[in-house]
């Protein structure tokens, strides 16, 4: 029969050599004291660490983290904005003894960083210059970061500039600045497209008018052709030249009434005359061409002398 005794003995061995043992999971180190001083680094796996004498100090997440941070900073043109920017880091394996040793709030010491680098970097540029630039922002605070924090056994993966912020007013403002922007290029195509519209017009115009006038001199000119015919006949029968023009000018004058009588909506006044009125006409304008065809050989002859 086994004894109490040994049964006791035999459970204080199972648990003394039971809390021995341990298990480290993937992407984590675990750190081992023994009397307070460090003794080992144990990776991923079942691990036996001596009882009572060594200790679990602290484990070790190798996986990639992420710290975002929250700065608000002022840019050359006095505007003041937010900044959030998402810096990505992890633990060296060469360094872990550093890592845990040296830093007892790591994520403190980014942040300083960070804020540091931000708050250098972003008073020297505008605040349009801040959206343009902000790669090289983040270029700056991982070159900075990954030389200060190799030391602690950090490793900066990115670092990265992921929201710009300024004060709702400015945001307003640049709306309405890019509004105005947009608003004057349209007008100035518009006072394009007007102009356009205007010469391709007043071309139609002086088109329309070019036609007109070669029209009215083609009328003209066989108008003349037709009178000088119809001079002609009248020659042809013992009338002379004056007095065939005289007669086609009277010929067309009545003309002109009968059409101006045809129309219903115009009224034609006669004026009282003899009976002899159209006889006279044509010895007025008879006289009038003789004397016209008199007064221009008369300027002839006076050129030639």
């Amino acid at each position: 029969m086994i004894s109490p005794i040994f049964i006791f003995l035999a459970f204080i061995a199972f648990v003394i050599i039971g809390s021995g043992l341990f298990i480290v999971r993937q992407q984590t180190s675990a750190i081992i004291e023994r009397f307070g001083k460090f003794q080992s680094i144990r990776g991923p796996g079942l691990q036996l660490k001596i009882p009572i004498i060594d200790r679990i100090a602290g484990k070790i997440n190798l996986r990639i983290q992420q710290l975002d941070v929250l700065i608000e900073t002022k840019t050359f043109d006095d505007v003041f904005i937010k900044i959030k920017v998402s810096v990505q880091y992890l633990i060296l394996k060469d360094s872990i003894y550093d890592a845990y040793y040296k830093l007892q709030v790591p994520q403190d010491q980014i942040t300083a960083y960070v804020f540091d680098t931000v708050r250098a970097e972003v008073p020297k540029m505008k605040l349009d210059d801040v959206f343009v630039k902000k790669d090289d922002i983040a270029i700056a605070i991982r070159r900075e970061l990954s030389e200060a924090m190799k030391e602690y056994g950090y490793g900066i993966i990115k670092a990265l500039v992921t929201d710009i912020d300024p004060d709702q007013l400015v945001k307003v403002s640049m709306n309405r600045i890019n509004a105005s922007e947009r608003e004057k290029i349209a007008a100035e195509y518009e006072g394009e497209s007007e102009r356009i519209r205007i010469v391709a017009k007043a071309k139609a115009e002086a088109e329309s008018k070019r036609l007109q006038g070669q029209g009215i001199a083609d009328q003209r000119r066989e108008i003349a052709k037709g009178l000088e015919e119809s001079v002609q006949v009248l020659n042809d029968v013992g009338i002379n030249s004056q007095e065939a023009s005289a007669l086609i000018v009277v010929t067309q004058h009545y003309d002109t009434l009968q059409s101006m009588g045809e129309n219903s909506n115009s009224n034609l006044i006669m004026m009282p005359n003899s009976p002899n009125a159209g006889s006279d006409m044509l010895g007025q304008m008879v006289a009038s061409f003789t004397a016209s065809q008199q007064l221009g050989e008369a300027m002839k002859k006076e050129n030639k002398k």
